[in-house]
């Protein structure tokens, strides 16, 4: 009697946990000034920005997770 869970494949889904991690992760990319976004600089807005869309990518795989009940 096999009682092994059942092996999970990889979805594309699983990218988009990446995103995040480029966008935070590599620094050159947003380590300026230009351009400002009403007087904020890049730096800052960036990271800014990426907060809301971290958490819509995380939210895409887990509604995907949760539909294929697992």
């Amino acid at each position: 009697m096999n009682t092994d869970k059942p092996r999970r494949k990889f979805h594309p889904v699983y990218l988009l946990l990446l995103l995040p991690l480029a966008a935070y992760g590599w620094a050159p990319l947003y380590n300026r000034i230009d351009p400002t976004l009403l007087g904020i600089p890049f730096f800052y807005w960036w990271q800014t920005a990426w907060i809301p869309l971290s958490a819509l990518c995380i939210l895409a795989v887990y509604r995907f997770e949760e539909g294929r009940g697992l």
